[in-house]
């Protein structure tokens, strides 16, 4: 029987461990994180997983102690399922079979944090998951299988994650058998297609208002519910913009970006054109007044 150390969090770490189970892998011990109170909890819980399944599970603050314990273990095999810290090289060197990571993009490309968001925000329309060797340096190593969802023009990241779920058990399925049997090598990455994104902030969503059209909706969907949201400002007071619509409009050329062009339909003037605001929180008086992004011109 093949025994392995899992380290896991969110709805893909679920959907991975019950690939892994329904396998007949013996998981030996899960890894996964305490939940942030500060963030919506909108994923399933591998904590709660293990616990059903009775399963050892623990929640580190750090795993530079956690070495001895693994090495008792002795696991033919390590798995990261969206797990959120760097796993030492000394723990990963354990696994006879090697270390694998399911990562939220098709690497190389989106390497680093919050994967599908960049994806959406950089108006992609294509995405995935990749299985890959686990290195030293995050998200370098063998590719061992891959599978790819779309990405609609109006999807949110919150949407395109959850085609994301499905796709990292289904190849996690495809490739187990390669795994287990030692015959996972997987081709390298081409390092000319690498790209490298880091961790967003609730601040990153700031609409700047003369971009074109395109990108403000864009970064609208990349950060809505349940991600923090882009946002603007009118009359100092924070406006938050949830949904937006990509539409023809006429008007002055000499109107600035962030004019209110209507209150119904919101209708705002962008870089290249205007935007239509069909989700919102905040207070809006009158057309004519003016979005401030905080972006000086």
């Amino acid at each position: 029987m093949i025994r392995a150390v899992v380290f896991a969090y969110s709805s893909v770490g679920v959907k991975c461990i019950e690939v892994l189970m329904k396998h007949g892998i013996k998981i030996e011990l899960i890894y996964t994180h305490k939940d942030d109170p500060n963030e919506e909890k909108w994923f399933d819980s591998v904590y709660d997983l293990a616990v059903k399944n009775n399963l050892q599970v623990l929640t580190p603050d750090n795993l530079d102690n956690e070495y001895e314990r693994v090495k008792k273990i002795n696991p033919d095999v390590i798995f990261s399922f969206y797990y959120r810290a760097l796993i030492p090289m000394k723990i990963l060197d354990i696994a006879k079979l090697g270390a694998f990571n399911m990562h939220g993009s098709l690497l190389p490309k989106y390497r680093g944090r919050a994967c599908v968001n960049w994806a959406v925000l950089n108006g992609e329309t294509q995405t995935g998951v990749t299985l890959h060797h686990m290195t030293a340096r995050a998200d370098r190593g063998n590719i061992v299988g891959q599978k790819s969802v779309m990405i609609g023009p109006d999807e949110t990241s919150h949407e395109v994650f959850l085609k994301i779920i499905p796709a990292a058990g289904e190849l996690l399925d495809d490739c187990i058998d390669a795994i287990i049997s030692g015959n996972a090598e997987g081709i390298p990455q081409d390092e000319s297609k690498a790209t490298l994104f880091g961790r967003r902030t609730p601040k990153d969503g700031i609409i700047d208002w003369s971009w074109p059209s395109k990108r403000i909706h864009d970064l609208v969907r990349a950060v809505a519910f349940p991600f923090p949201g882009a946002f603007t400002f009118i009359n100092n007071e924070k406006f938050m913009v949830w949904k937006t619509k990509l539409i023809d409009a006429k008007f002055s050329d000499d109107i600035k970006s962030g004019t209110i062009l209507s209150i119904n339909p919101l209708i705002v003037r962008t870089g290249d054109g205007a935007i239509e605001i069909l989700k919102y929180d905040g207070n809006i008086i009158e057309s004519g007044m003016r979005f401030d992004s905080g972006v000086k011109e």
